[in-house]
């Protein structure tokens, strides 16, 4: 499992916010999210919006911290990458499983 995290330089709403991401899964993701104790309304697309004053025990609970621009590289080539305005991607077809009328 590994989790990352790029440095809190993003602002908004006053404050300045780190990108926690999964090259893995989304599911991952959401584990991860909720040992931290971040609520669900912080993940955007592909990604969670961590404060600055918890970006401390991200990493402390497993979090590697990375750069902005490698964040996104990683979580691109996991095929994990959701940009603004494109919808989620739709998972592959199972061979034999049901596709409807």
């Amino acid at each position: 499992m590994t989790l990352y995290i790029d440095p809190p330089i993003w602002p908004g709403h006053g404050r300045m916010w780190s990108h926690l991401v999964s090259d893995v899964s989304y599911e991952e993701l959401h584990a991860f999210a909720e040992r931290l104790g971040a609520p669900r309304r912080a993940f955007d697309r592909d990604h969670y919006d961590v404060p600055s004053e918890r970006y401390p025990e991200a990493v402390a609970l497993g979090a590697v911290e990375i750069g902005s621009k490698e964040l996104v590289r990683r979580l691109t080539a996991a095929g994990l990458r959701r940009p603004k305005g494109r919808p989620a991607p739709v998972p592959p077809r199972t061979p034999g499983a049901f596709r409807g009328p």
